[in-house]
């Protein structure tokens, strides 16, 4: 075959391959006259054929090894088995990536579990420093029979790292995945400390009036403070320690009768923002003899409907550098305690008001800010107009022995007319969301624990802290806003004392919740945490511990 080109012909000959030394010999004599230029088309052309050759390499040698997968699509060729890595630095090939074009719907992925138990329940390393056991380490007896009662037995990875950091005295923020541990993490330590310097009988009158507690709770909503008042109040009973539960939505006697309820005396309250500031402003509390405070669920204690309630608390309590303590001016100031599973970016400026943030230190675990590889989540596209028909068939699907339900949705309007299509068609179910009165939200979190009704329509309200062990299905009916709210929704199964992960399927509708699934996918497929969570952890300056 001839080329020609400016002027002179090439002739192009296919000959047998020689010896590397014979062409680079002949190649140093040929001019540069016979050198031939192949045009940029044909290069790109034979560098595709080698990349799909490549690739489908890989499909082969994906199917001649198989195993469990990590993920898996409605395409088979996207599916990702569990020996498969992805660098940190790669960007993955995604199932989501068209999902913003109105043919993506119907398509779906899946993310399989990866183990059976919560990483919580992990047992620690031989050479671990932390104690496996309460007994180990050091705590009061009255407070292991008082786990003894609770039936548990075996500190989560959590409660060993924060147990013994806090008896220490010194404030911190505990940060978590949800279902871990977190109430036992700092309750244990607390109530221990408060057992170890316990008061004289001249220094609590008969009639404390205004209460003055010397430990204090403060929690983002009544179901909450209900749930964590009866395990503080089954650990300090065989102490003898008097727990108060403190929560508005009546009148300014209800909070009266609450905090004066017999016996008389309070050590613990636990009690919503707006309940102890209207108790702080009436001077039925004071907070002179506070000895540690608790912020529980920090991330929605300083959304901007708590902000102020939250700054009028802490500047009652003796936590500004240089005041006296609550046992004199030569004793410690209120010991800090804010836990959560994500942190807000504003909570250092918060704190940094009442006290100095610079002597907290930091107690993280290992898989904070991470997908739960123990509970099975499914990605469903659909067009809005489908979801009903999904939710149906997934209810109809799953029995009502096989566990509860959660359905969640980004609004209460959202839930109340979700709620009247469920009694159409008979389904027996509950609605729990932030707009109702107090006096309908009472006791129906409560009845769906003890499975009175297995399906729970609720807004972002049950998302946070509470124990919801019996759950063993998560429908994102809307998805959420967040991947905070992600990873707290998600959290609501495959809890600490739950008898199986559970399982969560999201239906993902608009253009925007399509952004934040590509970002739940990457990370999945890269196993690393989810994307600008750590910023809130990494802003503020204490130790880790």
């Amino acid at each position: 075959m001839a080329l020609s080109g400016g002027g002179r012909v090439a002739v192009l000959l296919l000959l047998p391959r020689r010896p590397m030394a014979t062409r680079a010999a002949e190649a140093g004599a040929q001019s540069p006259g016979d050198v031939i230029r192949i045009p940029w088309a044909l290069r790109m052309r034979l560098q595709r054929g080698t990349q799909r050759r490549r690739r489908g390499q890989g499909e082969a040698a994906a199917a001649a090894r198989p195993g469990k997968l990590l993920l898996r699509s409605r395409r088979p060729e996207l599916s990702q088995p569990c020996w498969q890595t992805v660098g940190r630095w790669e960007q993955p090939q995604l199932v989501s990536a068209g999902w913003k074009h109105r043919k993506a719907c119907g398509d779906y992925f899946q993310l399989e579990p990866l183990q059976e138990a919560a990483p919580a329940l992990q047992k620690p390393a031989p050479d671990a420093k932390q104690g496996s056991s309460f007994a180990e380490m050091g705590l009061q007896p009255a407070l292991l029979a008082g786990l003894e009662g609770l039936s548990i037995t075996r500190p989560t990875a959590v409660q060993r790292l924060a147990i013994p950091a806090l008896r220490r005295g010194r404030s911190a923020l505990c940060a978590a995945e949800t279902g871990s541990g977190k109430t036992l993490a700092y309750l244990l330590p607390l109530l221990d400390g408060l057992l170890s310097v316990p008061e004289g009988p001249a220094e609590v009158p008969e009639a404390e009036w205004p209460a003055s507690p010397r430990g204090l709770v403060v929690l983002p909503s009544r179901e909450l403070a209900a749930q964590v008042g009866a395990v503080a109040a089954a650990l300090c009973r065989p102490a003898g320690l008097q727990v108060r539960g403190l929560t508005g939505g009546g009148a300014a006697g209800g909070l009266r009768r609450q905090l004066r309820a017999p016996p008389p005396g309070v050590a613990v309250l636990l009690g919503t923002p707006g309940a102890l500031r209207e108790a702080l402003r009436r001077r039925f509390l004071a907070l002179d003899r506070l000895r540690w405070m608790v912020l529980d669920e920090a991330d929605t204690l300083m959304d901007d409907s708590f902000t102020v309630l939250l700054e009028q608390i802490l500047a009652h309590a003796p936590l500004a550098a240089g005041a006296p303590g609550p046992g004199g001016p030569c004793d410690a100031r209120t010991q800090v305690v804010v836990v959560g599973a994500t942190f807000p970016a504003g909570l250092s400026e918060t704190l940094g008001k009442f006290t100095d943030v610079g002597r907290f230190f930091t107690i993280t675990t290992q898989s904070l800010h991470r997908l739960p590889a123990h509970v099975q989540q499914k990605f469903v596209r659909l067009k809005g107009r489908d979801k009903l028909f999904e939710l149906l068939q997934l209810l109809k699907e799953h029995q009502t022995s096989s566990g509860s339900v959660l359905i969640f949705c980004n609004s209460a309007r959202t839930v109340n007319w979700l709620g009247y299509i469920l009694d159409d068609h008979k389904i027996k179910h509950l609605r729990l969301q932030g707009q109702m009165s107090a006096a309908a939200r009472a006791g129906i979190f409560a009845s769906f624990q003890k499975g009175d009704v297995s399906v729970l329509v609720c807004t972002d309200l049950a998302s946070r802290g509470l124990d919801t062990s019996s759950v063993k299905l998560v429908v994102n009916y809307d998805f959420p806003d967040t991947l905070q709210d992600y990873l707290h929704r998600v959290g609501r199964v495959g809890r600490v004392g739950s008898k199986a992960p559970g399982a969560a399927v999201s239906f993902v509708t608009h253009r925007w919740d399509v952004d934040l699934v590509r970002k739940i996918e990457t990370a999945a497929r890269k196993r690393a945490g989810l994307p600008g969570m750590d910023s809130s952890i990494s802003k503020h300056p204490p130790k880790r511990g």
